[in-house]
């Protein structure tokens, strides 16, 4: 068959499988009761057109030779927008933000039902805890008006409306909005898995949320970019809910209002320097003229040793955004939000091959005016993905002052420590209980526990500490214990390190 040919047959497979979506999702959309229906419908047709992209898109979807480095003046150092000072009337530009916060994900990585944000990560508090306090403080101290309103998914949408009652009494206005909920899509057939609109009984896992580059047209949808925009607001500030190191900085929203060359960015992307645990964030580059950021998913795989190098590809993608939000009605009115396609592969329970399509909330940069990077401290990236990071917040490394987590003065380098928590840690459960009290961690350097071990109260660990139980025995860290540079084995030898 000649290749003219051959794109012809593809092509004509490729309606046919259209077609042929189009229809089931049509028998899904007749199953919509009348209250979900006009919402259903946007889902689906939203879904259709991230399914029409993927169809036509081959391929890895940049173009590796195009890829270069940032100019100079596009990625600013953060001391650089710090040393501009703060301007007397913080109050009136603080007025002008919203914070949103991520909140779709699910504790299943931690081994905990419902969403992830109510998880308790420091005396007792969640991430919502954490992140209703830093914003009281602020709305507090400035005697402002700055609301937060969570990004949730239908997984985690009851369970978190439900604990918001109890924030009624504090200085903040929480708003919640929903992201799309979009159908699986057997691997196979390509067609979805949905039977119907429901997503209880054989349908739970028929459904998925696509990403957080969906925040643009569920804030679109919701009305409630519209309200705050007649409000007067001017820029949300977007991270996820488990960074705790993503608080409102003054500094960037400063620079963001009044501009040093008087030109406004519409969207601001905090980055951070790469270290070896980093390889694989997305990073920064420059490319066809625009910042635009690459994903490792995104990269030949020719070229994924040389995107994860540390020494060209120096910064990741923190997910800390400052986005204008009359460029985001701009853009969604003119359907002009250019995001590229992650696919994302799962097997279910049953062991059915599915995928899920998704985009990423700062893959949007190339499309916005005037974007710009700002080279952040580490401090500002300081997700909790898993135990092993848990461990990390809840130790005496960090203070907590008003719901903000700051390294403790104490710690003579401002690195934080590596830890490598093994499987027996992995759910939060099992976690708290294999420590009595959370160690000193002061003075460590990095950690591996592996197997059955605990820590008795009071342990402090310094310098290297490295401790494996081997299958079958335990160990059993006393009380008081300090080790420093030790390797623990077996059934308790401690050897130097």
């Amino acid at each position: 068959m000649s290749q003219d040919g051959a794109s012809q047959f593809q092509e004509v497979i490729r309606q046919e499988l259209e077609l042929s979506v189009k229809e089931e999702l049509e028998k899904i959309l007749s199953t919509a009761p009348s209250h979900e229906f006009e919402h259903t419908k946007k889902d689906l047709d939203g879904f259709r057109k991230l399914f029409h992209r993927f169809l036509q898109e081959k391929g890895p979807s940049v173009d590796w030779g195009k890829i270069q480095r940032p100019p100079e003046d596009s990625i600013q150092p953060y001391e650089k927008i710090k040393a501009r000072g703060l301007p007397g009337n913080i109050s009136s530009v603080l007025n002008k933000l919203v914070v949103v916060k991520l909140n779709g994900g699910l504790g299943t990585s931690m081994g905990c039902k419902g969403p992830k944000s109510l998880i308790g990560v420091r005396n007792e508090n969640t991430f919502l805890d954490l992140t209703v306090q830093q914003i009281e403080h602020l709305n507090k101290t400035y005697n402002t008006d700055v609301p937060l309103v969570l990004m949730n998914s239908f997984n985690t949408d009851e369970d978190t409306k439900k604990i918001l009652q109890k924030y009624n009494h504090c200085r903040v206005k929480i708003y919640t909005f929903n992201q799309s909920r979009y159908p699986r899509i057997n691997k196979e057939s390509l067609l979805p898995v949905a039977k119907d609109v429901s997503y209880s009984g054989e349908n739970t896992d028929a459904w998925y949320p696509p990403g957080h580059g969906d925040i643009y047209a569920s804030f679109f949808n919701s009305g409630l970019l519209d309200t705050f925009i007649e409000e007067g607001k001017e820029y949300i500030f977007v991270s996820n809910i488990d960074n705790l190191g993503a608080t409102v900085d003054l500094y960037i929203l400063n620079h963001l209002m009044n501009p040093p060359n008087g030109k406004r960015c519409e969207f601001v992307m905090e980055v951070t320097n790469k270290t070896r645990a980093d390889v694989k964030g997305g990073t920064l580059t420059q490319y066809e003229g625009k910042l635009r950021l690459v994903e490792i998913a995104q990269v030949p795989k020719a070229h994924v040793d040389e995107f994860k190098s540390v020494s060209k590809f120096k910064i990741f993608n923190t997910n800390n955004l400052w986005i204008s939000l009359a460029a985001v009605k701009r853009l969604q009115e003119q359907n002009a939000i250019d995001m590229e396609i992650i696919v994302n592969p799962k097997t279910l329970d049953g062991g059915l091959n599915v995928i899920q399509l998704e985009t990423a909330v700062g893959a949007a940069i190339k499309s916005f005016e005037n974007s710009l990077g700002i080279n952040v401290p580490r401090s500002r990236f300081l997700p909790v993905k898993t135990t092993s990071d848990l461990l990390l917040v809840m130790s005496n490394l960090y203070s907590l002052n008003a719901g903000s987590l700051t390294m403790s003065e104490k710690r003579e380098f401002p690195t934080v420590p590596l830890v490598k928590l093994g499987s027996s840690f992995t759910k939060v459960q099992d976690y708290l209980r294999r420590f009595e009290s959370i160690p000193d961690m002061l003075e460590l350097d990095h950690l591996t526990v592996s197997g059955d071990v605990t820590f008795g109260k009071n342990v402090s660990l310094k310098g290297t500490v490295i401790i494996i139980a081997n299958h079958g025995d335990r160990i059993d860290i006393p009380p008081g214990a300090v080790l420093e540079n030790k390797i623990v084995s077996g059934n308790l030898r401690i050897l130097d390190h």
